[in-house]
């Protein structure tokens, strides 16, 4: 992809410019084409290798950061879709045609993490994260279930759209938040405080408070509503600041105030972002049928959460 793109970035405040998140590479990196639909991507810094989604594929695919190869890591894979590390660096996947959260161990094997809430099936686990005290949160909404291309057309049988939280300990799968149309992406604050929850039915990003328990949730306003595309995935920088895919309108970066001071604008279809590399300054962006990344001055916050005092 030689030469260079003059409008890869849009500056719609000045901090967008002031705060360096438009320095760095000043093209976009294919890394691989010929997927279906890509999502999810999770890089591992222990192997230096990033996993990623090729949904109605089913599969899931691995890039090599030291050799560039491509490779697939898993096929069938059950429709998976977004994925994470957890506490020890484990692979944490919703699994949309399994209507399943799994979480591959060291040695390979698949232990299944959450797969019903009261006795009832999940929906179609879209993307999960976790926090420092080991916990699994994910959303459920009906993607998966809605036709046969990224899943099993099915009824849903909880009846709902809701995010929950899988208790390290116990395995207890407890509903935390509903009210949602199409939960998708979400994420903690850099300091734990706060969930963001983006809803791509209702094309905007919700912001909860964590209690002192960890466990419970109030608030849920809006944090961010997109006026372009709609919003998929997000991911914070070291800097408070909030990066959504927003399908159709690139990657929007949003001030802590909910401010949006920018875009990066990508070919096609943004689906998922991801902070990666050695630095983690590599934004890594699943769009359509191909995988990018962007060498930033920005820094993502860790891949693996960083267990607290407490926690």
């Amino acid at each position: 992809m030689p030469g260079e793109q003059p409008h890869l970035y849009e500056t719609l405040d000045e901090r967008f410019r002031t705060g360096r998140c438009q320095a760095g590479d000043s093209r976009l990196e294919t890394l691989y084409e010929g997927c279906r639909w890509a999502e999810g991507p999770v890089y591992v810094p222990a192997g230096r290798y990033l996993l990623w989604s090729d949904i109605p594929n089913d599969r899931l695919l691995r890039w090599d950061e030291t050799t560039g190869a491509v490779g697939v890591f898993r096929s069938p894979a059950g429709y998976p879709n977004g994925s994470t590390l957890d506490v020890q660096g484990r692979l944490i996947t919703c699994e949309q045609g399994n209507r399943r959260v799994t979480r591959t161990e060291h040695d390979g094997s698949v232990t299944v993490i959450a797969e019903r809430f009261r006795g009832k099936r999940l929906n179609s686990p879209n993307d999960a994260v976790v926090r420092s005290d080991g916990s699994v949160w994910f959303s459920d909404p009906e993607f998966g279930i809605a036709t046969d291309y990224e899943g099993h057309r099915a009824e849903s049988e909880i009846g709902a759209r809701n995010v929950y939280r899988v208790d390290p300990a116990s395995g207890e799968v407890r509903l935390v938040a509903d009210g949602f149309q199409g939960p998708n992406g979400l994420v903690f604050s850099p300091d734990e405080r706060c969930l963001y929850v983006s809803d791509s039915v209702a094309n905007h990003i919700r912001v909860f408070d964590v209690q002192e328990d960890g466990i419970s949730l109030s608030g849920g306003e809006v944090f961010a509503v997109c006026a372009q595309g709609n919003f998929d995935n997000i991911r914070f920088d070291d800097q408070g600041r909030l990066w959504a895919a927003a399908l159709d309108g690139g990657v929007h970066c949003y001030d802590p105030d909910g401010t949006l001071i920018g875009r990066i604008l990508v070919p096609g279809t943004v689906a998922n972002v991801r902070f990666g590399g050695a630095r983690r300054n590599r934004l890594f962006i699943a769009a359509d049928t191909t995988l990018y990344s962007l060498m930033m001055s920005v820094t993502g916050t860790p891949a693996v959460p960083v267990t607290r005092s407490g926690a």
